[in-house]
Order: C-alpha cells, then structure tokens, then sequence
C-alpha cells in the first residue's frame, strides 16, 4: 500500500532553508543583542546568504539531470534544474550586494537607536529582507500552482513592510500604493489558478501542460482565460505596462536600496515565475499568450523608455528605466507564437538577459545610494562627478552604458543582440524594429546622463577644492561597487559565463 507521507530532499531545499534559517536567526539576535552590538545584523544576513550560494555547488550536476522533491504521482512541486540553480544564483546574489548597499542606513549608534542617517531599523529591515528572499529562491524551484502562489506572495508581504521603513512620511504613502496594486493584482491572479484547476483538475506545471493538450473542447475557453489571468499575476510583478504603476511612486518613496531590492531581486523571482508558468503549463497555449505578450513587450518598453525622458529624479529615472527592460526581457516570450514547441530555444534569452541586467542595475543603484548621502537624488546632482570622484563616476558611467548597450558596456550590448536573435529567429520582426527604436531612444537619456558626470561642476555641488565631494566612503558601498564592477567587466569581456545559459539542454525541464 503506498505511503501517503512525502519524501524530503533536504539538499534540493537547502538553499531555501538556510535563508530561512538565518532570518529566523537575525530576527532572534536582534531581541537580544543591544546597542553597538546589533552591528553584528547585517552580517549574520550576509552570512545567511553566503552559506545558501555554497549550497548551490553540490546540487549542480553534469549530466542535467532534474533533482525533485515533495513529489506525488502527479508530478514534484520543487524541481532543481539547471534553469532553478541560474535564477538561485542571480536571487542570492543580488541580495548579497543589496545587504552591502543597506549597511550604511542600518549601522547602529552606540545608544542601540536606528541607523546613524535615522532611516531604518535594522533589525527589522535584515529580517524582512531575508524573507523576502527566501519566497524568491523558493519560487525559482516551484513546480506546481500552489508552491508558486505562496513563494510569490512570501516575496511579496515583506517587501510592503520594506518599502514602508523610511521615516520620512514617503515610505507609508509607497508601500499602501504597492499593496492595494499587488493585492488586487493577485486576487486576478488567484482567479486564474482556480480556473486551471477546474478544467484540469491538476496543479502540478507538467500535468497542466499534458491535460491542456488532450482538454474537452468545451473547456478550452474558460482553461484559456484561466491562463490569461494567471499570467496577469506575473505581469505585475515584472511590471509590465498596463500594471506597473506601482513602480515609480514605490521607488522613489522607498529606501534606495530597497528600491534596488525590487528592481533586481523581485523582478527577477517574478520572471522566474513567468517563465515556469508560461514555459512549461501553458506551453499548449503559446499561440495565445505567445502574441499578447509581444504586444505587451512592445508596450512596455517603449513607455518606459518615453517616460524616462522627462524624469529629473535619478531614482525616478531608473524606476522607469527599469520599466523599459522588462520589456525587453519580454520580447523572448513574444517569440513564442512563431515558436511552437521550440520555446526551449528562445525563452533562455531572458534567463541571459536577467543575469546581465541584474549586475548593470544593481551597479547603477550603489552609485545612486552614494551620491544621495553626498549631493542628492537629483541627476542635476551628478554634474561634475567626475572632478569630485572620479572612479565612482566612471563606475556610473560604465553601469549607464551597459544599459544602454553600447561599448565599452558591453555586457548590455551582449545581452541585447541575444535577445534580438531570438526576436529574428522566430519571425516576428516587427518586435526586433520596435526594440531597436527604443534602444535608440534610451541611448538620449542614459547618454545625457553620462555627459553630466564630465561635465563642469554646477555651483552648490561639492568640488575637490572644498573637500566636500572627498568624504570617506562606507567600506560596504564600496565592496558593492567593486563586485558589481568587476562582474560588469567580466561579462563584457567574456560574455559566455551568461551565455552559456542558452545551450544548457533542457533548461525548462
């Protein structure tokens, strides 16, 4: 008789285990640790997160073998495949330059109160954010509707509660908006689920897939909007036009590197989630969402790109920066309707594209986080950088340049043509036209950007004669810089540590 009681692969979870773990331990360490003490909070988070990306090395194998657990006769709900241990690695590895980031708002004064700058409680702030992560290495492995569902939204109530820490009256405002929009985002979502689940009468990502393929015709309607409003879900957390309204408001009125928090780490577990519902569940109805999604990709980063023209806040600017990326990450999935069966060999684009935009983002936001305690938020505020502080205008300028894809950037220039070759290879050329237009029209305001930095100081910015712009910068924002540069110039020198991700055989299992 078989046992109704599930095996456990406790290797397969580790990672999301030792993230939970250590948010379960930095949540106790601040109940005792006090004053100069609770220093010693980001690094337990930084430790978390280093222990979960060395348990991704022995669960990588060389024969591309898929390594499940929780399984049923229906299929497993957590998989670990090659397509789960690149997202993994992108999530935690982002999360460990958005830690190096926060340090310097979370460090204590020696009365035990908030960080020196009074922004956040760092107790709270390394607590939240660990749990966020965890939902979003957990999503990365999630094989069924329901493990999906609760990842998600495991990512996404603490991230409310980050983005409401700042005290300056921004943050409340913020996170109600990122609420309400994410709660009515995921009732739509919820719907969806239910409507799959009634006409197939399965959760797991390949059954749905199988029962699609053989469905009653009289079914095949309500399955199909089932689909629809299941990727709406995702939609938002990606911020896709029409459901990225959120984003600039959030941003700005979030801590900036919670604002790089949810540029980098949750829209990368919200495309995780995409590509694991849309590659493989609906992969029957890729003639379906194949299209809308092309359309919404074309959408997107074209507004994105044309609102970004008019911003003149630096936040706000990569806020809708950001906007326009997601659309390029989507152009792979609107591929999908030339494609057929062959998503295998297009949605791995955006995989690729992800790693790389990870990295240039994540760079631009340390240079933000550090001109913001110096000048101020405003891109006015970088003219003269370069007079001020040379390396970390260069560093702006390289991460500007990797976004607009232009040398010496190369590494964004890489991930692009990757893309366009998906968008050339599957016929629907009309969306390569419409991303290389927009690729023009983002190279105006990244490229006015970078003139700033070179340009001659404007009056009332500090200068190397004051001494104003030489102020000792926090070894942590440091490190960041230097990780997220040196990974800059890699991939730019040696694209193939992304790009391999593109030939890894069976990426969506």
């Amino acid at each position: 008789m078989p046992s109704d009681v599930q095996s456990i692969d406790w290797l397969a979870i580790a990672p999301v285990v030792a993230v939970a773990g250590a948010a379960l331990v930095v949540l106790l360490a601040d109940l005792f640790l006090t004053g100069a003490r609770k220093a010693a909070l980001p690094w337990l988070t930084l430790a978390g997160l280093g222990i979960a990306l060395l348990l991704l090395l022995p669960l990588h194998r060389d024969d591309d073998t898929a390594r499940g657990t929780f399984c049923s006769p229906s299929g497993c709900s957590y998989v670990v495949t090659d397509l789960t241990l690149v997202l993994q690695l992108v999530l935690l590895g982002s999360a460990f330059v958005v830690v190096l980031l926060s340090m310097p708002m979370t460090r204590p004064d020696p009365d035990g109160d908030a960080g020196d700058e009074g922004e956040v409680p760092g107790g709270e702030y390394h607590f939240l954010l660990l749990s966020s992560v965890a939902g979003a290495v957990a999503l990365a492995g999630a094989r069924d509707l329901l493990t999906l569902v609760v990842a998600l939204e495991t990512l996404s109530l603490p991230a409310f509660a980050l983005v409401g820490l700042r005290r300056d009256g921004h943050g409340g405002e913020a996170a109600l908006k990122f609420f309400l929009l994410s709660v009515a985002a995921t009732a739509v979502m919820l719907f969806g689920v239910s409507l799959v689940y009634g006409t197939t009468g399965s959760v797991h990502l390949a059954r749905i897939a199988d029962d699609l393929g053989r469905l009653d015709p009289r079914l095949e309607t309500v399955a199909a909007t089932g689909a629809v409003l299941t990727l709406v879900g995702f939609a938002f957390k990606v911020a896709a036009v029409p459901f990225h309204s959120w984003v600039p408001d959030t941003y700005r009125g979030a801590p900036i590197p919670v604002a790089a928090y949810l540029s980098v780490v949750s829209k990368t577990a919200g495309f995780a989630g995409l590509l694991l519902v849309a590659g493989i569940a609906f992969r029957p109805y890729a003639h379906i969402w194949g299209p809308a999604l092309a359309v919404l990709a074309a959408v997107t980063m074209t507004a994105g790109n044309v609102a970004a023209l008019r911003q003149t806040d630096a936040v706000r600017l990569l806020a809708w920066s950001s906007i326009a990326q997601s659309g390029y990450v989507l152009v792979p999935f609107g591929t999908a309707a030339g494609q057929g069966e062959e998503l295998a060999d297009t949605l791995p684009a955006a995989v690729a594209y992800l790693a790389v935009y990870a990295v240039m983002n994540l760079g631009a936001f340390a240079v933000v986080t550090l001109v913001a305690r110096e000048r101020g938020g405003l891109v006015s505020d970088y003219q003269g950088l370069f007079r001020a502080r040379p390396i970390v205008a260069l560093g702006m300028a390289f991460f500007l340049l990797c976004l607009a894809g232009i040398p010496p950037g190369l590494a964004g220039l890489f991930a692009k043509v990757t893309v366009f070759q998906a968008v050339i290879g599957s016929g629907t050329g009309w969306l390569a036209v419409v991303m290389a237009v927009n690729v023009v029209i983002g190279l105006y305001y990244y490229l006015a950007w970078t003139a700033r930095l070179f340009a001659p100081s404007a009056p009332g910015l500090p200068s190397p004669s004051d001494g104003a712009g030489t102020a000792r910068t926090p070894v942590p924002l440091v490190a960041a810089l230097v990780v997220t540069g040196a990974l800059g110039v890699l991939l730019s020198v040696a694209p193939q540590v992304v790009l391999h991700v593109l030939t890894v055989p069976g990426l969506l299992g």
